[in-house]
């Protein structure tokens, strides 16, 4: 089946980084565009950055361009976020994404990012 799991969340402080890792299973990953979400508590999931199948094109929201990178690796069936500059804003559950051509969704378990000092 199906499965996607995030990791590489913690706590880091203001200006630090992290890279967050998402390894798919149980679908073809090299033929789907990925997602990273993030929600913090009393908002909304909100989409992060989208990388296509090839991934040769990206999108990042307006809060996070230029800070974070979402890169991934076919061979490896795993989707990166690289986040730098962190700032206490970005703190969320950070959630790995795919939907497939029937609009069927995914989601991983999630993994919290904090940022504090």
């Amino acid at each position: 089946q199906v499965q996607l799991v995030e990791s590489g969340g913690g706590l880091v402080q203001p200006g630090g980084s992290l890279r967050l890792s998402c390894a798919a299973s149980g679908f073809t990953f090299s033929s789907v565009p990925m997602s990273w979400y993030r929600q913090s508590p009393g908002k909304e999931r909100e989409l992060v950055a989208f990388i296509t199948n090839s991934g040769e094109t990206t999108s990042y929201a307006d809060s996070v361009k230029g800070r974070f990178t979402i890169s991934r690796d076919n061979a490896k069936n795993t989707v990166y976020l690289q986040m730098n500059s962190l700032k206490p804003e970005d703190t969320a559950a950070y959630y790995c994404y795919y939907r497939t051509v029937f609009r069927r969704e995914y989601w991983g378990q999630g993994t919290q990012v904090t940022v504090s000092s």
